[in-house]
């Protein structure tokens, strides 16, 4: 599957399908820490992801006034 990282920018492929979980893991990526899209709807951990999917993966971003 195809990734798209955001916050360092970047791209990778990863073989095999899996789940948004087990993608994150071999990211070294924290589940809390970022959001993961399929076009554009937000995934979960527990999705399947197919070997020709494109996903983007993005930080999460807090904060206020």
């Amino acid at each position: 599957m195809h990734v798209l990282l955001q916050h360092p920018k970047r791209e990778t492929e990863i073989k095999g399908p899996r789940t948004v979980g087990q993608l994150l893991k071999r990211l070294n990526l924290l589940p809390e820490a970022v959001l993961v899209l399929r076009g554009d709807e937000l995934i979960t951990e527990d999705e399947a992801l197919k070997e020709d999917d494109i996903v983007e993966i993005r930080p999460v971003i807090s904060g206020g006034s």
